[in-house]
């Protein structure tokens, strides 16, 4: 895992304009730091790479890498989990290799021998630039499930290009103007879905998609691409359990090669406890890491320790208690370089900074409830209504807006979508501060002539899985310099299942994973309500209420928001309510470090 940021551009440029930028990506990767520069075809090139060391720890896998005749380059941040084949593969057709086992020399071969077809063999995690001198192109790549970020921009006859959004910012000169429909998309879900970002002339790629960027003639040309597209992979063959098994056991194996020591997430769940119980199999020694909270009623570290007791893991419990002072939160958050909603984010980083004072790759259980439909949200939207339920749904535009979302009423609607997007949406905040619901991402909760269980895994794999998932594990990881992987979000894995009759039952949700922990654990274990990282919201909000309303009423909010109806939020203090105050604060903070 690591970190970059590049610029092309028609005109020459300051260099320490790269350097002033990257202050905010080199957490990234702080073992070494490299830049180059060059010009080529009346282009000027400048890259600077940030690496944190897990694979190959030797100066000749530093980045950026160079071909031997400097015709192509690449800087690459994240693994190549089956990059010793693909070694073996090139090897084969006449490839040598300057390092031992670097998965980056073996993306840069791959590509200067197939060109960037060779992306289809990459089982991994990768945000990939590579430039191709020959041809004079130019190569932005993104993972196909999102996991590791890479934005651009796009100016004149310039591209900036880089890991970390407020590093591209910085680079183009602070002057980007806030896009109002990213703010509600925000307002409405909590993340902003690629290819947008806040801004409006700032992108992301997408996930499963490059971008192709020709710098001939003195101009530059892009057209984005897609190489991986889940809804082509949507089939209904008969699933096979043990080829299931293979698959995953396969996936947790790869994600154990690093040449650093390994740590993994432990959150008591099903997924965390499967992939700890695939891995004391192997007979490794295992190092667990969970979160306690103070509050009972969120906290599962009972639940951890019963998978740390059967399976004999070195665990450590991390209290996040001292990560909620004000000043710790707000730094927490001005370390995340887009506005993003989830509360999680705060033991996610409490969890990851533990970690990363004795390791630097940790192994996580994320992607497990995308994979099987374990979320309640996809259980219930499943269940068939009667008449009355149905009927009740209908009240939802009569629901005061101060009350809550009104999920509780749309959540039985006989209609499966408006049930399952209920459970994500806020369009009732949207109306409190005075914002038309445009239904910007309207494509990413519809797709039509399949299942209804593989219409809503496929939401999930476009929206929930990228946006809000990946981005808190990556972020909150990466902050701490920590390199996280994730079994279930292998894509051979996420191809199965969506290619197979999964037999789903939802009143039983993800009975795969609880069949094979129910050789080990009784059924409180098995069947308790999922939770995962979570903490006291309420009582952070209300008990600092006054704070935070002063700082979302005295900051930039008020430029795009009606904000005189919020007060009354405080009518009810839930922790719906309390989950929308801290979305605004947020939102704020983020845009008042932008001034910083």
């Amino acid at each position: 895992m690591c970190g970059f940021l590049g610029k092309i551009s028609k005109s020459n440029f300051d260099t320490n304009s790269i350097d002033t930028a990257n202050s905010h990506t080199i957490c990234r990767g702080p073992d070494n730091k490299k830049n180059i520069e060059f010009e080529y075809e009346n282009f000027f090139h400048k890259y600077i790479f940030n690496r944190l060391s897990i694979l190959d720890l030797s100066s000749k896998a530093d980045q950026p890498m160079l071909d031997e005749k400097n015709e192509k380059v690449i800087m690459f941040n994240g693994e190549i989990f089956n990059h010793k084949d693909l070694r073996k593969y090139l090897e084969s057709k006449g490839c040598t290799f300057l390092t031992s086992h670097s998965d980056t020399e073996v993306i840069l071969k791959g590509l200067s021998l197939e060109g960037i077809d060779f992306i289809n063999k990459l089982r991994g995690q990768f945000a990939i630039f590579y430039v191709d001198k020959i041809s004079n192109k130019c190569f932005l790549i993104r993972d196909r499930l999102g996991q590791k970020p890479l934005y651009y921009k796009f100016k004149k006859n310039q591209i900036i290009f880089g890991s970390n959004l407020k590093s591209v910012i910085n680079l183009s000169g602070n002057n980007d103007s806030i896009s109002t429909d990213s703010l509600n998309e925000y307002i409405k879900y909590g993340a902003i879905a690629s290819p947008r970002t806040i801004f409006s002339n700032i992108n992301k790629v997408s996930p499963g998609s490059y971008l192709e960027i020709d710098l001939k003639d003195g101009h530059i040309d892009y057209v984005e691409k897609r190489y991986w597209n889940l809804d082509e992979k949507v089939d209904n063959k008969p699933f096979d359990l043990k080829v299931f098994w293979s698959i995953l056991q396969e996936a947790v194996n790869l994600r154990l090669n690093a040449d650093v020591p390994i740590a993994n997430f432990l959150s008591g769940g099903i997924d965390s406890s499967t992939i700890i119980k695939s891995l004391s199999e192997t007979n490794r020694e295992l190092n667990t890491f969970t979160i306690s909270v103070d509050n009972k009623k969120y906290d599962d570290s009972y639940w951890a320790q019963l998978v740390v007791n059967k399976y004999n893991t070195n665990h450590q419990s991390v209290s996040v208690k001292s990560f909620l002072d004000i000043k710790n939160v707000e730094q927490i958050l001005n370390l995340i370089d887009e506005p993003y909603a989830d509360p999680s984010i705060i033991p996610s980083f409490a969890l990851s900074k533990e970690i990363s004072n004795y390791y630097k790759v940790a192994i996580s259980g994320d992607g497990g409830d995308e994979l099987l439909g374990g979320y309640v949200r996809t259980g219930h939207s499943l269940k068939n209504r009667n008449f009355l339920q149905n009927f009740i749904s209908k009240f939802y535009r009569f629901y005061p807006g101060i009350f809550g979302t009104g999920n509780n009423l749309l959540k039985n609607s006989n209609n499966y979508w408006i049930s399952y997007k209920s459970f994500l949406e806020d369009k009732k905040l949207l109306s409190l501060l005075g914002i038309k619901d445009v239904n910007i991402n309207q494509n990413l909760f519809l797709n039509k002539g399949m299942t209804k269980l593989k219409n809503l895994l496929l939401a999930d794999y476009k929206f929930y899985l990228p946006e809000m998932m990946m981005f808190k594990v990556d972020r909150t990881a990466m902050a701490n310099s920590l390199e996280v992987r994730s079994p279930f979000v292998d894509h051979l894995l996420i191809e199965y299942v969506m290619g197979h009759n999964l037999d789903y039952d939802p009143k039983n949700l993800k009975k795969i994973l609880k069949d094979y922990l129910s050789e080990d654990f009784n059924s409180d274990f098995i069947n308790r309500k999922k939770q995962g990282f979570i903490f006291d919201l309420e009582e952070f909000v209300y008990s600092n209420i006054k704070y935070i309303e002063s700082v979302i009423k005295n900051g930039d909010l008020q430029n795009y928001f009606k904000l005189n109806k919020i007060k009354y939020l405080k009518l009810r203090k839930s922790r719906i309510n309390a989950n929308r105050f801290w979305k605004l604060y947020v939102l704020t903070l983020y845009l008042g470090n932008l001034k910083k």
